[in-house]
């Protein structure tokens, strides 16, 4: 896009054309299953963890946040946390255990169990710690959802939800942007969805 470009206007419209293209591929249904998950994880009490790396990392924070505080419900909230945050934690596996294990031995300390739903994102797929924690998070029960770019990689086929923007290999920019959309759009659907109940 740069390359055909003239200049800035040009390249923006370029830019924001090709993402519309990409929001025309995306898959309602799966939308409306992880939303509908986080719902139940919600009535069940079940915890939900969301994870990732580098600027997914901020995507996981950016999620927990908006889902565990924004609906303003602390009788009965979403148990939504994100396992990116503590970077003591996190320089303290990486460097007793290496990087591949950060987030599987948070899930394992803090207890995930059969039911729960771990929430990973990665645009490649493949980021081995991203991997063996959803690895992990099968084989304890727990529900996998995956946002993922590119051809989705391995996280994909670990998924059971798979949120799912279809790009070129490398073009990080328009799925982390899609990303963030998954998190407002299901977000404030959830919110208003409490709100609703709430009113009741």
């Amino acid at each position: 896009m740069f390359e055909v470009s003239e200049n800035a206007e040009a390249y923006a419209d370029a830019y924001l054309c090709y993402l519309t293209e990409v929001f025309k591929k995306l898959d309602r249904k799966m939308i409306a299953a992880f939303t509908e998950c986080l719902w139940q994880a919600r009535e069940s009490r079940a915890q939900i963890f969301f994870l990732g790396n580098a600027r997914s990392a901020a995507t996981a924070s950016h999620f927990a946040n908006d889902l565990s505080i924004g609906p303003r419900d602390f009788d009965k909230p979403f148990n939504a946390k994100s396992i990116t945050d503590n970077s003591a934690v996190m320089s303290c596996i990486g460097n007793d255990f290496g990087f591949d294990d950060i987030f599987v031995i948070q899930l394992r300390t803090q207890q995930l169990r059969r039911g729960d739903v771990v929430v990973a994102i990665s645009a490649s797929g493949n980021s081995p710690n991203v991997v063996k924690a959803c690895e992990y998070a099968r084989e304890t029960g727990a529900t996998v959802v995956g946002l993922t770019g590119f051809d989705g990689g391995k996280l994909m086929e670990l998924s059971h939800i798979k949120l799912h923007v279809p790009t070129d290999r490398g073009e990080y920019g328009p799925v982390e942007d899609v990303h963030m959309i998954f998190d407002h759009l299901v977000a404030t659907y959830l919110l208003m969805r409490v709100r609703g109940e709430l009113r009741r």
